[in-house]
């Protein structure tokens, strides 16, 4: 029992300060299943965050299941998901609310815009250091900027740059 609390208390965490997005939660994520709780070693977080963006889906989701499940089964999925999900859904409420009746306010403006580049700053650390600590060769480096120049430059859809790094992983790596 208590681990299911500990799982509904650190994902409700993760849901109540999960600004920006997907990776902008990583570090969030990380916090709480490595460090806080030793759910999941770093190699296993790391390994979880590679098969996670393979699969549809809300990270945090996704993290929460595989967590919850690895420490509690079906109940600390359900528990962690709940906890994932209670905070981000009153906030948005609140904050949908207050934006729609106060969204030509300046501080509403300014505090908005000070999210959004703070969060812009925690995607990039947690870029940098799932680069650092994932293995780059010659091989994967390709595979990196093939994946930022099919999105950048061919404006092509995240799913077929997965299903063509898939595909030629088989062959190059």
């Amino acid at each position: 029992m208590l681990q299911l609390f500990e799982l509904f208390l650190s994902f409700i965490k993760v849901g109540s300060f999960s600004f920006g997005g997907a990776y902008s939660l990583i570090p969030l994520i990380e916090r709480e299943v490595v460090q806080n709780h030793s759910w999941l070693s770093q190699d296993e977080f790391l390994k979880v965050l590679g098969m996670v963006e393979v699969f549809p889906g809300a990270i945090s989701i996704k993290f929460a299941t595989y967590t919850g499940f690895k420490v509690a089964g079906i109940p600390g999925a359900i528990v962690a998901n709940f906890g994932n999900f209670l905070m981000p859904a009153a906030i948005i409420m609140i904050a949908a609310y207050f934006y729609t009746n106060y969204e030509k306010n300046d501080i509403v403006q300014k505090v908005f815009t000070g999210i959004k580049f703070a969060i812009i700053g925690m995607i990039a650390a947690i870029m940098y250091q799932y680069a650092v600590k994932s293995y780059v060769d010659f091989k994967t480096l390709i595979f990196l900027l093939l994946g930022a120049a099919l999105i950048f430059f061919f404006k092509l859809h995240p799913a077929f740059v997965v299903i063509i790094a898939g595909i030629l992983a088989v062959f190059i790596l």
